[in-house]
């Protein structure tokens, strides 16, 4: 079975999950303020077959993948299909698997505070929060609202605020920070509804 890239233990690499349908500048955006805000060695975009809230299957997952590999062009970034291979639905079994296929790997989950908000709808959404840090990048017009989010509530004693965000990635679960700062304001369903992405 296929367990995604190589990853030595003691590495620590973020998790941005979506379905990238299709990949855009503010992926990148998010992926390079957390690579900075949080000192990963790596992230990976965790390329998925679908999104159990939406309705909507999404472009063929070749497409993506490969629409993220000609987008990225850095080599701390890298974009896989391991969701697909191990047969994961939900972002808590991805997680469950990728950690026993990586023991000694430091994980981090990564997510724009536009998904903060609803993360309280997530299969498992606390065992999550229990059991590995979580990044939160600011999207626009999401973060002062991601602040009042259930998630948020609920582990806000768990919060690494300011300069202690940057201890992320070595923090022992639970462990949450919200960074701010320049947003992107690209957006897939935008770029579908335009049409560019047919």
């Amino acid at each position: 079975m296929n367990s995604g890239p190589e990853a030595p233990p003691g590495y620590r690499i973020g998790l941005l999950g979506g379905s990238f349908d299709p990949p855009h500048e503010g992926h990148l955006h998010i992926t390079r303020q957390a690579l900075r805000r949080f000192r990963f060695n790596r992230v990976w975009w965790l390329v998925s077959p679908g999104n159990p809230l939406k309705a909507r299957g999404p472009a063929p997952m070749a497409r993506r993948l490969a629409a993220c590999q000609a987008l990225i062009g850095d080599d701390r970034i890298e974009a896989t299909g391991v969701e697909a291979e191990l047969g994961t639905r939900y972002t808590a079994d991805t997680l469950a698997a990728l950690r026993r296929l990586h023991p000694g790997v430091r994980f981090t989950w990564l997510m724009g505070a536009d998904n903060l908000m609803t993360f309280h709808l997530w299969e498992d959404w606390r065992w999550i929060m229990e059991t590995v840090p979580v990044g939160v990048i600011a999207r626009p017009g999401a973060a002062a609202k991601a602040r009042l989010a259930p998630a948020a509530r609920a582990f806000r004693r768990y919060r690494l605020k300011g300069a202690e965000a940057a201890r992320l990635s070595h923090a022992r679960a639970p462990a949450w920070a919200l960074v701010t700062g320049a947003t992107s304001p690209a957006s897939s369903t935008a770029i579908r509804a335009r049409g560019d992405w047919p």
